[in-house]
């Protein structure tokens, strides 16, 4: 009985895999069955962290919103900070809060000073 050797379509398909993982290093980037194996997981990672990205992301720039309010007021912190920006209608998301933070501290404050006078 004569060999079959699988013709173009799983070759092609096999070089698309090898071209994903050419960076990995040693057998990773060589054997095909590691090469999937190891692809796969790569896909895996990369899906998982662009959520964890988002929320460390987050988190940052609440940690930076809340140092820079509590340098400002000696009794003022960052929950108390958003619920008063949400009352009076202050359309500033977080990530645009923390640029403020780091870049201009004293525009903080007249953002602060403003929300704390409509209460």
């Amino acid at each position: 009985m004569t060999r079959i050797t699988r013709g173009f379509v799983a070759r092609r398909r096999r070089t698309k895999v090898r071209l994903f993982a050419s960076t990995f290093r040693g057998g990773h980037s060589k054997l095909t069955r590691s090469t999937i194996q190891q692809t796969r997981r790569a896909l895996v990672s990369a899906h998982r962290d662009r959520g964890r990205q988002k929320r460390d992301f987050r988190s940052l720039w609440i940690t930076r919103i809340n140092a820079a309010i509590r340098k400002i007021g000696v009794f003022y912190n960052y929950s108390r900070s958003i619920h008063d920006l949400y009352k009076s209608q202050l359309l500033l998301n977080r990530k645009i809060l923390s640029q403020i933070a780091i870049s201009n501290t004293n525009c903080l404050s007249m953002i602060s000073n403003k929300i704390l006078l409509n209460f």
